[in-house]
């Protein structure tokens, strides 16, 4: 820890006290601090973190939701949200801003056949947009029919209740109901764990799908709404052939693809957008995390310029145009602190940088899986992993959640902050997750794999 960040700490265990008095969690079960104290991050740079005992962190999962994409300690982007707040805090997005305009043209030079960008301030509000965009086309151009959504087994887009209700994940939608209608499962496409049978896993996955379809009645969807690589739900990368035979069926039965891209978007999967390495061609794509790497608060809903025309003017509707308003979306400092970061990946070759070290992590997750009969899978691609535990190799019975959370805790003993799916498909919360910053280094890849390997090997034996 840096002398600056020790100077403000003369007093940690107040600071504890308060945050264990008056702080609600995410995702904690707060009994447990009636022993413990909670964890209190107080400064990082890099890969690294430090907690207010002063104790060194490496980061293998980017703020522990895969967010920090270009690492701790960026001053050129606090300068450039600093900058912009004393020029212009906000102003709403009824009007535009010199930052806004920029970043939606550089965005979308990255992403051919996409030309509009519509701010608001968090991935689940970014997709509860193109719901409200899907069900305002159905209306307007289908007589109100085609307004179901499908979403995947698995897949998980957001907090809020229209995003809830198109996530496939049990444990974060329980007791939370009744969602909402109009949203319709698909089954999942992780291959370890196929559901299908075929010469060709992804093509029969994919017609899955089209089962659904059919079942429902096409005239009544007007959209699926996918990761390009489930992150949450046990980082399953899509099996060959799924993603072309997917836009194929969507396009036969006139259904809209939403890409969901707040986890993978701006360079995690060794690509500017995961779906770019599948060829498919979006009508929606949606992002935030990555897209200032939490520097400040911004997502992106970013359409095709055929979207945009359906909402257009219509002289006898006056309700035609997009009747949405997102208040924080008019904060200056996100698309402020989201040029910046364009700036940063693209300068240092961070793309470029995700691919090279993820093969790295990869190969080192398959090492390790060679020693550890717990591995049963390991999948990603770029600086995205995923590496599920079992019980029992041959079966596939999943690891204990307990162990897995096990594994978790003692690579947080010995100095690296790791992931899992946790608390979010019943059987089924055993995969380690990570997602280390895009400016990971081989030294730190190496370190994480190590890391997880000893754990593994305290925890299973």
């Amino acid at each position: 820890m840096t002398l600056s960040a020790a100077a403000e700490l003369n007093d940690p265990q107040s600071i504890i006290d308060a945050d264990r008095a008056h702080v609600w969690h995410h995702l904690i079960q707060h009994k447990a601090f009636e022993t413990a104290a909670p964890r209190i991050i107080v400064e990082g740079k890099g890969l690294r973190v430090w907690d207010i005992a002063g104790k060194e962190y490496l980061d293998a999962v980017s703020g522990g939701v895969w967010t920090v994409n270009v690492g701790y300690g960026r001053a050129s982007i606090a300068d450039a949200v600093r900058d912009q707040l004393v020029r212009l805090n906000y102003f709403a997005n009824t009007a535009g801003s010199i930052p806004g305009a920029l970043f939606a043209e550089r965005l979308t030079a990255k992403m051919p056949g996409l030309t509009r960008v519509y701010f608001s301030n968090s991935g689940s509000e970014a997709n509860e947009k193109v719901f409200k965009m899907v069900r305002q086309i159905a209306h307007r151009h289908h007589g109100g029919r085609k307004s179901k959504i499908l979403y995947r087994e698995r897949d998980y887009h957001g907090t809020t209740f229209g995003a809830l209700s198109a996530s496939g994940q049990n444990e974060r939608t329980a007791q939370y109901g009744p969602l909402l209608p109009g949203f319709v499962a698909v089954p999942h496409a992780l291959e370890y764990r196929r559901q299908q049978r075929g010469a060709n896993y992804g093509e029969a996955a994919a017609d899955a799908i089209e089962e659904v379809i059919l079942r429902e009645g096409p005239d009544t969807i007007g959209a699926i709404c996918l990761e390009p690589i489930t992150a949450g739900g046990g980082v399953i990368t899509p099996p060959d052939g799924y993603w072309q035979r997917v836009e194929e069926i969507c396009r036969r039965h006139g259904i809209l693809i939403h890409i969901d891209e707040v986890v993978c978007g701006l360079g995690r999967t060794g690509a500017w957008f995961g779906y770019q390495h599948y060829g498919v061609r979006p009508d929606f794509v949606t992002m935030a995390k990555g897209v200032a790497s939490g520097y400040a608060a911004i997502s992106c809903t970013v359409t095709s310029e055929a979207i945009f025309e359906l909402f257009k003017d219509a002289p006898d509707d006056p309700l035609s145009h997009f009747r949405d308003i997102s208040t924080f979306g008019g904060c200056a400092s996100g698309p402020a602190a989201a040029l910046e970061n364009l700036r940063i990946i693209e300068d240092e070759r961070l793309v470029e940088n995700s691919a090279r070290q993820g093969e790295r992590l990869i190969a080192n997750l398959r090492a390790l899986q060679d020693k550890h009969p717990a591995i049963g899978d390991v999948r990603g691609k770029g600086l995205f992993a995923g590496v599920e535990l079992v019980a029992d190799r041959q079966s596939r019975e999943p690891a204990d959640e307990k162990l897995v959370q096990a594994v978790v805790a003692e690579c947080g003993a010995q100095g690296v902050i790791i992931g899992s799916t946790n608390r979010s498909i019943t059987g089924f919360n055993n995969t380690l997750c990570l997602a280390p910053a895009l400016i990971a280094t081989p030294d730190d890849i190496d370190a994480i794999t190590e890391t997880i390997g000893r754990a593994i090997g305290r925890v299973f034996g």
